[in-house]
């Protein structure tokens, strides 16, 4: 159980947010206050208010960021995006729950067998979803487009571009002194700062030795942050010069060594796979890659659907590698099957919250399906409609970008925009394996999406902000970046 500690950091967090934006720049403060929570608070522990989402390291960042910024400094923050598409997307993100909540009103009944003489069965049920639902839900998806919508007005300029890769660069240098402290001696930090193991503690033992975890929800994701700053230093290496590139190439084989540590497969394919690419390949090249993993992601159900999906090809390959990781794969696509056949009674609109997506024992109620990707957590919890909105609007920034960048000089184009397209389009890949779906990804998401809205639409600082706005402050042109990265 989370100690007084844990719940007084989250308390404080929105005190913390108000300072940080007092003293920084509105790109930091916007960034180390999401980012930060993301990498300090601590997991698990929440605040379950009624009618309102639950309060956690992942929600209480987003909304202190954003109130603050709002009403404390009158700053503009638009939630309505230029692009057709993209409002389309946004709207049917938020408004598709409404469906969900009407087409799950039944309860899920099954029968719990108590040992006891006699025998006593008693009749228990997950909760049907009713109107009380509706603000709840609504709520929780505009909370997870926040980072969204501050990141596309506020870091979608080179200098948010800049200041967005050195945020995961400096947090991924900090966060790897406890790292290494773990990889040492076990994974503690949570225990010794907040009283309470996060997960399996088996599942941060790998090779004889341990990967670590610190305050994240797993070890997993705790490599992916490093893996993308080894690939945010690496962007930012190439683009400085003198003594700062050889500073920053240091960063990024220190980071790497980091992340070997470890002990991530997947992690360390995409660092060793897209590291190169980020160093050398020319932007549109790197923007290339991104669709290509954003295209593999998006139509993955689609594919996994119809059974197109080579798992037994996949599972000969893994096996090559490690009996062990070919275990856990193969773990992973069997759940993903019985899960799909789960969404499958209800393919539109999904099953709604309160683990209603899951399968479960008749009698005993017991979970017995574990979804770690978050494609299959979206698509059994809304549909195919939700689904396709939430990939959408993580997917459409990158589709835009390349629209708008085909057209440009590459001199004209940010030397920071497509490796953080490539960063968020890896994420949608890891997505199908793992829910590593974070606000800091809802932010790279909206500075890209800003990104080509700026290069698209020439008056995007002067536009009218739509439903919260305070003063109108004026940043950079839309054309910004004048150096070369071919």
């Amino acid at each position: 159980m989370p100690n007084a500690l844990a719940y007084l950091m989250l308390i404080i967090w929105p005190l913390v947010t108000l300072l940080l934006f007092r003293r920084l720049p509105v790109e930091r403060a916007i960034l180390w206050s999401i980012l930060a929570g993301y990498l300090i608070l601590p997991p698990v522990a929440e605040f379950d208010l009624p009618l309102i989402p639950d309060m956690d390291k992942f929600t209480i960042p987003s909304v202190a960021a954003f109130l603050v910024c709002v009403f404390a400094l009158k700053k503009t923050v638009p939630l309505w995006p230029r692009h057709p598409v993209a409002r389309i997307l946004v709207t049917v993100f938020v408004i598709s729950v409404i469906p969900t909540v009407f087409t799950n009103g039944d309860p899920i009944l099954f029968q719990v067998i108590e040992n006891s003489d006699p025998i006593v069965f008693v009749t228990d049920a997950l909760p049907g979803l009713r109107w009380r639902d509706f603000g709840s839900v609504m709520i929780n998806q505009l909370i997870v487009l926040l980072p969204f919508f501050m990141a596309r007005r506020y870091l979608s300029t080179e200098t948010g571009l800049r200041e967005l890769l050195l945020a995961l660069m400096l947090g991924g240098l900090c966060y790897s002194i406890p790292s290494l402290i773990e990889i040492r001696l076990s994974p503690q930090m949570n225990v010794w700062v907040y009283g309470f193991f996060q997960h399996s503690f088996e599942q941060m033992m790998r090779q004889g030795g341990f990967r670590p975890i610190v305050f994240l929800p797993h070890g997993l994701w705790l490599a992916f942050f490093l893996m993308s700053s080894v690939l945010a230093a690496t962007a930012l290496a190439r683009a400085a010069q003198g003594g700062d590139r050889v500073r920053m190439a240091l960063a990024v084989g220190y980071l790497f060594w980091v992340l070997v540590l470890c002990k991530s497969l997947a992690s360390l394919a995409y660092g060793l796979a897209f590291t190169p690419i980020i160093a050398l390949a020319p932007l549109r090249w790197q923007l290339r890659f991104a669709l290509v993993l954003a295209l593999v992601a998006v139509i993955y159900p689609m594919l996994r659907n119809l059974g197109l999906v080579p798992i037994d090809l996949i599972l000969a390959q893994a096996e090559s590698i490690s009996a062990e990781r070919a275990q856990s794969l193969n773990y992973r696509f069997e759940n993903e099957r019985i899960l799909l056949e789960r969404a499958a009674e209800k393919p539109w609109f999904g099953w709604g919250g309160w683990g209603r997506n899951l399968i479960r024992h008749i009698e005993t109620g017991q979970i017995l399906s574990v979804p770690d990707g978050r494609w299959i957590i979206t698509f059994g919890a809304f549909g195919w409609v939700g689904y396709i909105a939430e990939m959408g609007l993580l997917a459409a920034p990158l589709v835009l970008l390349a629209a708008q960048v085909r057209r440009m000089h590459v001199r004209d184009i940010s030397p920071f925009v497509a490796p953080i397209a490539l960063i968020l389009a890896l994420t949608m890949l890891d997505m199908l394996l793992n829910a590593t779906l974070i606000p800091f990804t809802w932010i790279c998401a909206g500075a890209v999406l800003g990104y080509a809205e700026r290069l698209q639409y020439q008056d995007f600082d002067r536009s009218k902000p739509a439903l919260f706005g305070g003063t109108q402050v004026m940043t950079e042109p839309s054309t910004t970046g004048q150096r070369s990265i071919m």
